[in-house]
């Protein structure tokens, strides 16, 4: 037997950047000249609802960014924000392929992503050419690590827990799914990850 039914990739971190973490928010402070305390207080309190799709773009924006004048559009904005989406520098997708043309396994990606930017990298990069179920936070309405996303995931799959392998760059969200009785993998590049794969017979 192949030692798993379903495999879920995370996308950010082992496929592509981040779309909008951390140092993509610092860039686009430098970019728009925007105060960088103030964008990252009211990111943090609406991004959660924005990956969970209860609020759209646009609300993320008008409370973010533009609740004030601005002497840039939201178009601008946005296109800022899918310009910091590339290929990750030691990505995964070449093993991801592999792992896809194999047919062996349904694949998946498990992901916290707003739908607007979701929809925009899986189409950009060809992702969806690979995974056979998307579930994505904007998608299931619930983001990881919290639990429930992995019991509904499990529920979604149809497939034991112990049959189900998960890659992720973020220990946190790992132990999430370990805790729901996934196996699970930390993405530390493609190198470790294809040497991994092979020790238990995925590739």
């Amino acid at each position: 037997m192949f030692p798993f039914d379903a495999i879920l990739f995370d996308v950010g971190g082992v496929l592509l950047t981040n779309c909008w973490d951390h140092q993509e928010r610092k860039a686009a402070v430098e970019h728009f000249h925007l105060d960088a305390k103030d964008l990252e207080t009211r990111h943090l309190d609406f991004f959660p609802a924005w990956e969970r799709d209860e609020i759209g773009l646009a609300a993320y924006l008008s409370q973010v960014v533009f609740y004030r004048p601005r002497p840039f559009s939201r178009d601008e904005f946005f296109a800022f924000i899918l310009s910091q989406s590339r290929l990750l520098p030691d990505s995964a997708l070449g093993i991801l392929g592999e792992v896809a043309a194999s047919h062996k396994y349904l694949i998946g990606a498990l992901n916290n992503e707003a739908r607007a930017t979701n929809r925009y990298r899986f189409r950009k990069f060809g992702l969806r050419d690979y995974f056979g179920v998307l579930l994505s936070s904007c998608y299931l309405g619930m983001r990881k690590p919290e639990p429930a996303i992995y019991r509904r995931t499990l529920d979604i799959l149809g497939k034991p827990a112990h049959r189900v392998l998960f890659i992720d760059d973020r220990q946190e969200n790992l132990n999430g799914a370990a805790a729901a009785g996934m196996k699970t993998l930390l993405y530390q590049g493609s190198q470790a990850l294809r040497g991994e794969l092979e020790g238990i017979g995925v590739l």
